[in-house]
This record gives structure tokens, sequence and C-alpha cells, in this order.
């Protein structure tokens, strides 16, 4: 599976922005998937994740602005966020945990998306 994500720009404080994350490729089970970003000198952090049942896990530091949703027709994954702070800058890298289906058996592993790249001017 190849994650495609597309969406990130420069934005001005108090905006909005839209992410995107196309997966492609065989077959398989997307499970988790969702976003990570890494701003310039730290560690990447979770954003935000939906299970395949839907359920959704957002990161403190954007819970009440963010929102995730899946479109499982497209095996893709939205992110918006409202109210975006400077601190919002990073790289935002989509994340998905995958269930390869072979007729032999299932092999599970994890998969990165490129970034892509959010700033927020203040």
């Amino acid at each position: 599976v190849q994650l495609q994500a597309s969406g990130g720009g420069l934005v001005q404080a108090g905006g909005s922005l839209s992410l995107s994350c196309a997966a492609s490729g065989r077959p398989n089970i997307i499970n988790l998937i969702g976003w990570y970003r890494q701003a310039p000198g730290k560690q990447r952090e979770l954003v935000a994740t939906i299970s395949r049942g839907g359920t959704t896990n957002i990161a403190d530091s954007v819970k009440g602005r963010a929102t995730i949703s899946r479109d499982y027709a497209k095996n893709t994954v939205y992110l918006r966020m409202n109210n975006l702070k400077p601190e919002d800058t990073a790289v935002y890298y989509c994340h998905a945990d995958i269930t390869d289906v072979r007729d032999w058996g299932t092999t599970a592993y994890k998969t990165w998306g490129q970034g892509t790249l959010v700033t927020v001017s203040s």
C-alpha cells in the first residue's frame, strides 16, 4: 500500500486547512490510519487517527480544532483543522497500519506517506 498525502500549504493563524491521504496498491485491510506531524527540532507526534471501525483518537494539542474522517470506498482519510496556530507548523505525515491478506496467510505492517508541509503564519 502506498499513501499519497496532499493539501499542505501556507495558512494564516486562525485559518483552516484540509489534508487528505489516499491509499493505493493491492487490496489490503487498512486498519488504523491517520496523521502525525513533525515540527523543526521536535519529535514526530500523533495528530489524529481513525480505526477501521471509525473510532477516532485526537491529540490533546489539536482537540476541538481537528476532525478526522475516512472514506472507505476511496481508501482516503481526511484531516480538517480549524483555528490554526503557528505551533501547528510542521510536516504532516500520513500513517497506516495494514494487514496484507494473501492466500497463504496475512502480514501486518506499518507504512508512511510522504510528508506535506503546513506553515501557519502569525
